[in-house]
């Protein structure tokens, strides 16, 4: 095969999911009304019990604010790759996936594209997010905007690789919406979006212990990092080996087969 042919077949999945996202305008406010109103409410609610300020894994004190933006912009991302791997289950009952899968293309191959292309509409809606944020006195350095994008990009295609190893065993449409309310809560709240690690410890050590091995911990600690301009090598290590893996699971898991409509 061709590079023009896997270049094709990278922009009409693109092309589909951005098709999909313009139709679906709901879906860019609720992805924007969610994480503000986290900003905006919790934050308040919250800025009393944790302190006026905290320490981050920067050389100054921040507001509660600034601190757990990029936890809400990677929720962002987090939501955004458990609806693209709904989509997946749907693709696969009504079987488009099988249709696709279909082309001379390896299935790895077009499964990653699958994972890459509801990455990179998840950015804009990210970005979007920082915009308003913005207001909220959540203002990182300009280049911060530059060197997130790829943080982000990351984070998104290890999130869709989860979700996407997750569907492989929903037989039924029906049975996913049950089964991502004990992913994503569990995955965001047993993080540092909300809380720095240290105050976890604090409180208990077994829940410490869940946070450090959840891998959107890791998501959350890259893209933080990398909104204010810093590196993380722990977090990039390991966002970087999960999405390998997890992407290799999905693929070998994947079944078009499955939840196919009689």
């Amino acid at each position: 095969m061709s590079i023009n042919a896997y270049w094709h077949a990278f922009a009409g999945i693109l092309h589909r999911e951005l098709l999909r996202f313009v139709h679906q305008r709901t879906r860019f406010f609720s992805a924007l009304v969610r994480p503000l109103l986290w900003l905006a409410v919790f934050a308040a609610g919250f800025r009393a019990a944790l302190g006026i300020s905290i320490i981050p894994p920067y050389e100054t004190y921040i507001t509660y604010e600034v601190y757990i933006a990029p936890g809400l912009a990677a929720m962002v991302l987090l939501f955004n790759a458990m609806q693209s791997s709904l989509s997946m289950v749907y693709d696969r009952e009504m079987g488009s996936m099988r249709v696709l899968l279909m082309s001379p293309l390896p299935r790895w191959y077009l499964l990653l594209c699958k994972l890459v292309a509801s990455s990179l509409v998840s950015l804009p809606q990210v970005y979007a997010f920082l915009a308003i944020a913005w207001f909220f006195d959540v203002q990182p350095p300009l280049m911060g905007y530059l060197w997130v994008a790829p943080a982000l990009l990351l984070g998104g295609v290890l999130l869709g690789a989860i979700g996407l190893f997750i569907s492989s065993f929903i037989r039924q449409l029906e049975n996913f919406a049950g089964v991502m309310n004990f992913v994503i809560f569990p995955m965001f709240f047993m993080s540092s979006a909300l809380y720095p690690l240290w105050k976890m410890q604090e409180s208990s050590e077994w829940l410490y212990w869940l946070c450090t091995i959840n891998p959107f911990t890791f998501c959350v600690e890259l893209i933080r990092f990398a909104l204010y301009d810093q590196f993380n090598g722990t977090a990039l290590a390991v966002v970087t080996g999960g999405l390998v893996a997890f992407t290799l699971l999905a693929v070998l898991a994947f079944n078009p087969q499955r939840g196919a409509m009689r």
